[in-house]
């Protein structure tokens, strides 16, 4: 059995609906199975608890003015703001002081390498997922020009492509989501790289066509600026097209939402935010489509695979259909322009077989996104 310390820039175990929560939670729990394994991350409330094969201590993170000056520290040393934003001294010194007494060290995100010892002889893998740095430079393109938040952006994604070559450099096993990020990577660091994605816990067979079917879905964290433009870019250019033909849809909007996007879209026609809910069931029937229309995309985008679990027919944009590795086999709907989009998703309100065959498509793909497949790869670590 090897001792194994989970550094995550979350608390694993806060039962947040967010993608890199959910995929530190499966991470933990499976390692854990023939595996010690002690947890560390900021944590609010500066938690802890024990159980069988899983320990965790959770650092309270750092006040707002703490923030701003390690991010200017990371500024100093050419390295992304984000690092700094982030960083715990407390957490840092945990991992200096203890990392002799593990087997093997597992960072989570590019945000917890910043806290790996130099050359050290322990065992390391970085969870990098996506390319963040391809994610930053598009929407440093995608921002009016004078805008000071352009060049905040891309700055930062200047940034974080130095840090992430650090990183290929550094460590010894990196993961990655999407095998197009992967074939990016320089040919001397491939070896190092295994590619996994993120995973769906069970298969619900929900969606059933009607001709009544109202609802246009899209889930996610609206805090994130890539899906908060998506919805406005919905609720603003496309939406009110298809409201002259069919007045009775509706666009519901679910995940984290500020109280001003919430206020605003709330205001909109025919659109409902719900906010972050615990089970998403209950506000999936009489669904046309699940909706994943980003700009801005890398990597695997995780609505998607929500959507095909409950074998909802899926709609989503050319960037996001690149990113996706089994798009060829599973030929999910995907558009270049708004009026692709229209026309997509008027088919699949009208038309059963149409609609149908989406659906058996969304429940064959994502067999090959089960966790308890997926996790096979931590079988040899």
């Amino acid at each position: 059995m090897k001792k194994i310390l989970f550094v995550s820039p979350r608390n694993p175990f806060s039962g947040r609906y967010s993608g890199d929560v959910v995929r530190a939670n499966k991470f933990v729990n499976f390692l854990s199975r023939n595996n010690y394994v002690k947890v560390i991350s900021p944590d609010f409330k500066n938690s802890t608890f024990k159980k069988s094969k899983i320990s965790y201590e959770g650092f309270k993170d750092t006040n707002f003015i703490t923030k701003i000056y390690y991010v200017f520290l990371s500024l100093i040393d050419l390295k992304p703001l984000q690092l700094g934003y982030f960083y715990s001294p407390k957490i840092h010194e945990h991992v200096k002081r203890y990392y002799k007494d593990y087997d093997l060290i597992f960072f989570q995100s590019f945000r917890t390498a910043q806290y790996k010892p130099g050359n050290i002889a322990v065992s390391n893998i970085l969870d990098m997922g996506d390319i963040t740095s391809n994610n930053y430079n598009q929407t440093s393109k995608r921002i009016f020009f004078f805008n000071p938040l352009r060049i905040i952006y891309f700055i930062e994604s200047i940034l974080l492509k130095k840090y992430e070559d650090f990183c290929f450099f550094n460590f010894q096993k990196i993961l990655l989501f999407s095998k197009k990020e992967i074939n990016s990577v320089k040919k001397e660091f491939k070896k190092k790289i295994i590619q996994i994605s993120f995973g769906i816990e069970s298969i619900k067979r929900k969606y059933k066509f009607s001709l009544k079917n109202n609802k246009i879905v899209f889930i996610g964290n609206i805090k994130y600026s890539p899906n908060k433009n998506a919805c406005y870019e919905f609720v603003n250019k496309i939406l009110p097209k298809i409201l002259k033909i069919y007045p009775n849809i509706e666009f519901h909007i679910i995940g984290e939402i500020s109280k001003i996007d919430k206020f605003f879209l709330n205001l909109r026609t025919n659109v409902k935010t719900h906010g972050k809910v615990d089970n998403l069931e209950p506000y999936l029937n009489k669904t046309i489509c699940g909706l994943a229309n980003l700009k801005i995309s890398s990597g695997i985008q995780t609505k998607l695979l929500t959507y095909m679990s409950y074998g909802i027919p899926s709609v989503c944009s050319h960037q996001v259909a690149k990113n996706f590795d089994a798009i060829e086999k599973s030929k999910i709907d995907y558009y270049k322009n708004n009026e692709e989009l229209i026309k997509i998703i008027l088919k699949l309100k009208r038309n059963k077989n149409y609609s149908l065959l989406a659906s058996k498509r969304s429940l064959k793909t994502i067999q090959n996104f089960k966790w308890a497949k997926i996790l096979r790869v931590f079988d040899n670590f």
